[in-house]
């Protein structure tokens, strides 16, 4: 199948265009900047010139294609790149190209907890973006993944350091007791490879989510035990301490400073709802074997290294790969 696929040269998108790749389909990144993709991926990949927000080049890109794939997404706001323009405007484009160029199937990766009366901007987008979707006239499937934790992903390799490098205690905002359902990158990228040949998922949406419910308390316990600091202990600070902290690394990211906040304001407003969802029609759905936490983080934690005998074989040396060569 010849497929077009947005956000490819990141976290999500590296790790689906390689299984893609992997399992025999023709895959086209769309990008901004080529260059970008180089040496990104186990295989060649046709590179696309294009804007998400650009609908004219995004429509001229999605000629001819069998698929399109829309992965693009932020989890801060930077200067033009807001969550209203990335989630609503360019799934609106991406849904408008998929029709005026014939594209067939349409795969859309929303988020857990999508919703118009979420306390956080990017779930409220994340639903916009969803409405477009819904109201196409395309066979659209859209995926709600909880957190995605596998090598290069933003979450545990974020969490890690801090985990293992600061002395005596983990800081933890917060009480820690928002609930997470993780699910590993292999789960997310195989459900979506999946559906590409079961049109009976058109018109449905899927809540993805791994077998664990998890305290942001257990996900922390759970890291400190795979780099293997399991006695350290969690210290809690403040709501009003981490939206100090947080507004101080926004400010320093607008200046250019940082390249990224390691934490903003929206993020800490999110924490104020469950990030869970009943997953078990995608579970019927799909089948297969969903991957636990800590054996999935443990695995990447360790530089890299993993069990032959584990049964990922092949599948995580190809994601394990292509993380080597983006660093």
């Amino acid at each position: 199948m010849r497929v077009l696929v947005t956000g490819g040269t990141g976290f999500v998108g590296t790790h689906l265009v390689n299984r893609l790749l992997h399992e025999g389909h023709a895959v086209a990144a769309l990008a901004r900047d080529p260059r970008k993709t180089r040496n990104r991926y186990n295989r060649s990949v046709e590179t696309v010139p294009g804007d998400v927000l650009d609908r004219a080049s995004f429509t001229a890109a999605a000629r001819g294609r069998d698929a399109l794939v829309h992965l693009v997404g932020i989890i801060h706001e930077r200067g033009a790149q807001t969550f209203d323009r990335m989630h609503r405007e360019a799934a609106e484009n991406a849904v408008a190209s998929a029709e005026t160029a014939g594209v067939a199937r349409y795969l859309h990766m929303s988020a857990m907890g999508s919703a118009e009366d979420s306390p956080s901007e990017y779930a409220r987008t994340k639903a916009a973006g969803e409405r477009a979707v819904r109201a196409s006239r395309l066979a659209w499937t859209i995926f709600r993944p909880s957190i995605v934790v596998g090598p290069g992903d933003g979450f545990v390799s974020l969490l890690a350091p801090l985990v293992r490098y600061n002395p005596g205690f983990i800081p933890v905002i917060g009480p820690g007791t928002t609930r997470f359902q993780p699910v590993s990158i292999r789960d997310v990228t195989r459900v979506f490879a999946a559906a590409l040949a079961m049109p009976e998922t058109a018109g449905r949406t899927f809540e993805v989510g791994g077998p664990e419910v998890l305290t942001l308390n257990d996900v922390y316990r759970e890291i400190a035990a795979a780099v293997g600091k399991p006695g350290k202990r969690l210290v809690h600070f403040p709501l009003w301490y981490g939206r100090l902290l947080a507004g101080m690394f926004e400010a320093l990211a607008r200046r250019g400073l940082l390249d990224a906040p390691p934490l903003t304001r929206d993020q800490l407003r999110s924490l104020s709802r469950d990030n869970v969802a009943d997953v078990s029609d995608t579970v019927a759905t799909f089948g297969g074997e969903w991957r636990r936490f800590r054996p999935g983080i443990r695995e990447y934690l360790s530089n890299g290294r993993h069990d032959p005998r584990s049964g990922i074989g092949e599948e995580v040396e190809l994601e394990r790969r292509a993380v080597l060569r983006v660093r």
